[in-house]
């Protein structure tokens, strides 16, 4: 399942807090900051996708994310590899390394990483 825009700046926020009160979430926003209920509508809507829950804490919520951030991208690159490269890794790589302004040295890290995970397996 994914996020809007708006939904996924609000995860964002959440996953750098860890758990937050509604007032802190608001106060994360940059200028000019969304209305209280803007951002409840948000939390209501991500609540039943199942990417935050809360704990009752007196009369606030502090919610906190179901979804860990690593796991959410993941879906996400998967996705877009299925959608875009026709459920193709190495088109993907290939794009990803032809067309990005990457430097030769950073081409060499990603392949020390890719050779590091050829090993593991």
């Amino acid at each position: 399942m994914e996020l809007s825009n708006a939904e996924e700046q609000l995860m964002q926020i959440l996953w750098k807090k860890e758990k937050a009160l509604m007032k802190e979430l608001v106060n994360a926003y940059p200028e000019p900051k969304p209305a209280t209920t803007t951002v409840a509508t948000l939390l209501k809507r991500m609540q039943d996708k199942n990417f935050v829950g809360y704990e009752q804490q007196g009369r606030s919520r502090e919610y906190f994310p179901r979804v860990s951030k690593k796991k959410y991208f993941s879906g996400q690159m998967n996705g877009m590899i299925k959608s875009f490269f026709n459920n193709s890794a190495s088109q993907f790589a290939s794009f990803f390394a032809s067309e990005t302004n990457l430097s030769e040295q950073e081409l060499k890290e990603i392949r020390n990483i890719i050779d590091e995970q050829i090993k593991e397996k």
